[in-house]
């Protein structure tokens, strides 16, 4: 019986030395990482949620096979509304178009009529820029008031400056001097 006390003796010794050395590997664990195990509990808590709430979704899709299915009469009415509302659609779109092709051509047609008359101004010697601009009433029996010859453009051949005006020499031109231009890369955008 001394062999069975011994051994039931040795025991809680074996046990408390264990039971010391996971307090101590678990203490060094808790002071060194504690906080980073208590985020990591909860990032993991917050994970598990999420899991759980998606899998009790699906499987409530998978376990509803008859309310997902649609009767083929829903379907086919469904596709009937669908082209209904495209046909409808199409016809706005085409009505639209011919509405602008009719605004064209009245403008063409327009263009057309104003080109004639600058035509025919021309033909008769008048001058055709006021008269497509705001057409002349030629009912009118009394005098225009309107000068009949009209204005000559200056004379572009006489030189605007001296006979000695060089622009690039920087002479004579006051405050408009040629100057070279900034070297480097453009900065453009």
């Amino acid at each position: 019986m001394e062999q069975d006390g011994e051994q039931l003796s040795a025991r809680p010794a074996l046990e408390s030395e264990g039971l010391r050395f996971l307090h101590v590997t678990v203490g060094s664990l808790l002071a060194a990482y504690g906080w980073y195990l208590v985020f990591g509990c909860i990032v993991l808590l917050a994970v598990v949620q999420k899991l759980s709430a998606r899998l009790r979704a699906s499987g409530q899709r998978q376990r509803d096979p008859a309310a997902a299915a649609v009767a083929p009469e829903d379907v086919v009415r469904r596709q009937e509304a669908v082209a209904a509302a495209r046909l409808k659609m199409q016809e706005e779109l085409d009505a639209q178009v011919e509405r602008h092709k009719e605004k064209l051509r009245q403008l063409e047609e327009e263009k057309r009529r104003r080109k004639i008359e600058m035509w025919d101004s021309m033909q008769e010697g008048k001058s055709y820029r006021g008269h497509a601009a705001k057409p002349q009433e030629e009912d009118s029996p009394g005098p225009s008031t309107t000068p009949s010859l009209p204005k000559r453009p200056a004379d572009r051949k006489k030189p605007l400056r001296g006979s000695g005006y060089n622009p690039l020499s920087g002479e004579g031109g006051g405050a408009c001097a040629w100057r070279p231009g900034r070297r480097g890369p453009s900065s453009g955008g």
